[in-house]
């Protein structure tokens, strides 16, 4: 039975009073996650990949372990690949920088994304002379297929787009845009930064080729991150990084790379951050993935219909919250974002973000504020007195 009661315990900085919504950008960890990265440290701190003593061996172990909770978290077949990475930016870098391009290829984004997820391909512009072709949709946040019909084409090397919008908090149509992009030989990445902490993210449903996601937003700590690679197209994929940890032999003029997930993770990585995202999944497990979605789709409902009912207040993305996790986008008029979320934080202990959320073409060309906007967001520890909260304060600001 899902109990926000009683993971909320699991979270000490919310006994201070604070009501988190500041989600989106970076959820709070639990205290299993901690104590699970603390317990590397204490019993068996070493490196993994080399040392036959048992420590390495334990670690290394408890490394490993991560990739393959990682690849049932998103429903991987056995032979597809999990990089452990540091965040969801350097994934898709990976793809960007690893795969052949050549003058004249072509990507296609959208203009929702993520600026992880679209000066990423710019460069590439730049670099090689690739066409990126960018897919609008209507101002709520929702695509026309027939959008995606007209851009993608057999000259279309790879399609990008976001799961669900940071800004917008809208999920997109991944599976048959997935479709549509291998009817026409392109490859298609998924950014899951903002999906898979809220939603059964699926990769054999999805059909995606790539899919990159944050460990820092589900519960885990910052700086690890996942790139899956389907298992077709790891060999088309150049690592960003080689080094320590990469290769199978070297000799004076020449290496050869160990092909496995080992060969995209260079160096040192990130051990203790690897083990509390395997954690974070545990965590979610445990927590059952069905009561977590119901939740929160309760408190998004709440939130953007009683946000919608206030004076003044411009709320963004899908009016059918089914069409989207919990992010509630807004702007009070007359009022800067930057004074709303302030207000909010000094009057009410509201902790939100305000300002262009790294996506200042959907900012300034679908919304056309420029100034940016205000981002209340929601996780599983969240309840609905502080969604209550939340408009309560929204409204005594909006009415000041």
């Amino acid at each position: 039975m899902f109990n926000p009661s009683k993971i909320r315990l699991d979270f000490p900085i919310l006994k201070s009073g604070i009501i988190y919504m500041d989600n989106a950008a970076s959820s709070l960890t639990p205290e299993p996650v901690l104590q699970k990265m603390l317990e590397f440290y204490h019993d068996y701190r070493a490196n993994v990949k080399r040392g036959v003593h048992r420590l390495s061996q334990k670690a290394s172990e408890e490394y490993e372990q991560v990739h393959r909770k990682v690849a049932k978290f998103i429903n991987a077949k056995s032979d597809d690949m999990i990089v452990l990475t540091k965040n969801t930016t350097e994934s898709i870098n990976i793809v960007a920088n690893g795969l052949d391009w050549k003058k004249g290829d072509k990507v296609v984004t959208t203009l929702i994304e993520h600026h992880s997820n679209f000066i990423t391909w710019l460069r590439l512009r730049k670099r090689f002379g690739i066409k990126v072709e960018v897919v609008k949709p209507d101002k709520e946040g929702i695509f026309d297929f027939k959008s995606f019909e007209e851009a993608i084409d057999d000259k279309t090397k790879l399609v990008a787009m976001t799961h669900t919008s940071n800004v917008l908090g809208v999920i997109t149509p991944v599976e048959k845009i997935s479709e549509l992009a291998h009817d026409h030989g392109a490859l298609f990445l998924v950014d899951g930064a903002q999906s898979v902490p809220h939603l059964k993210v699926d990769v054999q449903k999805i059909g995606c080729d790539y899919l990159a996601f944050s460990g820092h937003k589900m519960l885990g700590p910052t700086g690890i991150g996942v790139l899956y690679m389907k298992k077709d197209v790891v060999e088309r994929t150049q690592p960003l990084c080689i080094g320590g940890g990469t290769v199978t032999k070297v000799s004076s003029d020449l290496y050869s790379l160990i092909e496995d997930s080992r060969k995209f993770e260079a160096g040192t990585p990130a051990i203790a951050e690897a083990i509390g995202l395997g954690a974070a999944i545990d965590y979610i497990a445990r927590v059952g993935f069905d009561g977590l979605m119901s939740h929160e789709r309760k408190l998004t409902e709440k939130m953007c219909r009683g946000l919608r009912d206030i004076p003044k207040i411009e709320v963004y993305g899908p009016k059918d919250h089914k069409k989207r996790i919990g992010i509630a986008a807004f702007n009070i008029i007359n009022f800067s974002p930057h004074d709303v979320a302030l207000a909010l934080d000094v009057s009410a202990n509201i902790m939100v973000r305000s300002g262009n959320h790294c996506a200042m073409p959907l900012m300034k060309e679908l919304l056309k504020k420029p100034e940016g906007c205000v981002r209340a967001s929601l996780y599983l520890y969240n309840t609905m007195n502080e969604v209550n909260e939340l408009i309560s304060a929204v409204n005594e600001i909006a009415i000041s």
